[in-house]
This record gives C-alpha cells, structure tokens and sequence, in this order.
C-alpha cells in the first residue's frame, strides 16, 4: 500500500482518477474515508498519518482560527473556489511538512514523490 503522502501525490497529479475533480471538499471527504477504512480494517496509523493528525491544529494555527470547522473549510475560506483551495491545500501541507521534518534526507524522500519542500 502506497504511503498517505505518496497517495497525496497521485492524487494532486490526477485528481479526477480519485476524487473526481480538483477539490478540497472531495479531498477532504476523500481522506475521512481513507481514514475510516484503516480504522475498521484495525490498522495501527503509520508514521505520515500520525503526522498528518496534527494538519488540522497547524492549519487553524497558520490562518489564526480558533472556530471548530475542519481543515477543508478554512482553506476554502482562504481561496476562489474549490479548484484553488485544492492547490492550496497541497502548498499547505508542504509547508506543513517541511516545519514538521527539517531533516534534509526526509526532504529528499518527499521531493521524489513529487512534494515540493
């Protein structure tokens, strides 16, 4: 099974072979379901979904909202439409990593699944 952000990748290249269409939503709803589906089949999270939890806290943290609305909604707050919030999200959670992993050899693994860091 890929890694969750090797699966990130894919689906950032081809977003309608996963989500349909460039989304944030249909991202989001996507990831809630890649979530459950682990949790039901009792797989332990690995060491990128445990990383990822903290997306949610780190988004609120970065664009100053205190309100309980998933991570999603803040980045369609902060663009046009659904197809922006989809690359922002993308642009968010690299940087998100890069703060997380500031160990270049990490930099390095991502940037060959396509993650800019």
């Amino acid at each position: 099974m890929a890694s969750l952000y090797n699966l990130l990748t894919k689906i950032h290249q081809k977003p309608g072979v996963y989500i349909g269409s460039p989304s944030v939503s249909s991202l989001y709803m996507f990831l809630c379901g890649y979530g459950f589906s682990r949790q039901e089949q009792g797989l332990e999270l690995t060491a990128e979904e445990q990383e990822f939890e903290g997306f949610q806290a780190w988004v609120q943290q970065r664009f100053q909202i205190t309100a309980s609305v998933s991570w999603a909604k803040v980045i369609l707050l902060h663009s046009a439409d659904e197809r922006a919030g989809f690359e922002l999200f993308f642009e968010l959670l690299a940087e998100f990593v890069n703060k997380q992993r500031p160990d270049q050899e990490i930099k390095a693994q991502l940037a060959k699944v396509g993650f800019e860091v």
